[in-house]
């Protein structure tokens, strides 16, 4: 009983809510950018629809650079940006221009590896139909690499909720802002449990909720 009147519920509620809100504001400018990105990726890559490889090379070289820049840098080294768009480097709001930045080219590259893997001959049939590209990706290319995509999205969401417990390390708010304060600055090792198992349980559900959904496409 004292371990639960211990904690801090109603920070706990709130940190919570925000790590949502950082959640799905990101997730949703990660899907904007990251997937007409990795169909870009897709149709300029080699033996594609629009095929030009010098497109392609510097565009994959810059995903990949910002995919392997570790967040907690990224966090760093873009507070000077993220004040300039958003006003403030703290909080919700400071958090989300790093996520974003950090999760859609990893999304983006994931996309491209859907797309690859939809059957040639269902793209060569379908332009053999008249279609432009355009259609192709529309009605052809999307509908059949929809699981593989819905999987990206699974795996993005559960990195972005990593990257919204590593933003409280610079103040961004959430349960991970929560865990560092009382967890680290106070020695409340129960917080820490606490924040621990909210993030585990957030995790299972986003996975939950990705692998019906994904099935639910494969069987249509």
């Amino acid at each position: 009983m004292d371990f639960i009147a211990n904690i801090p519920w109603a920070d706990v509620g709130e940190a919570s809510l925000d790590t949502l809100l950082m959640l799905g504001i990101s997730m949703f400018f990660t899907l904007v950018l990251g997937l007409p990105l990795g169909i870009l990726l897709f149709l300029t890559g080699k033996r594609q629809l629009l095929e030009q490889m010098a497109f392609y090379n510097a565009l994959s070289l810059a995903v990949n650079i910002l995919r392997s820049v570790p967040f907690i840098i990224l966090l760093i080294v873009m507070m000077p940006l993220t004040e300039i768009v958003v006003g403030t480097s703290l909080g919700v709001a400071g958090a989300i221009p790093p996520l974003v930045v950090g999760a859609a080219p990893f999304f983006a590259r994931l996309v491209e590896t859907a797309l690859r893997e939809v059957d040639r001959g269902i793209v060569e049939a379908v332009q053999a139909m008249g279609a432009s590209a355009r259609q192709i990706v529309l009605h052809a290319l999307l509908p059949e690499a929809l699981p593989g995509i819905v999987a990206a999205m699974t795996v993005t969401a559960i990195a972005l909720v990593s990257y919204t417990a590593m933003s409280g390390i610079v103040g961004g708010g959430g349960l991970g802002d929560l865990a560092i304060r009382y967890g680290y600055h106070r020695y409340q090792n129960d917080v820490m449990a606490v924040t621990v198992v909210f993030l585990l349980l957030l995790v299972q559900v986003l996975q939950m909720f990705g692998d019906r959904l994904m099935l639910r496409f494969m069987h249509r």
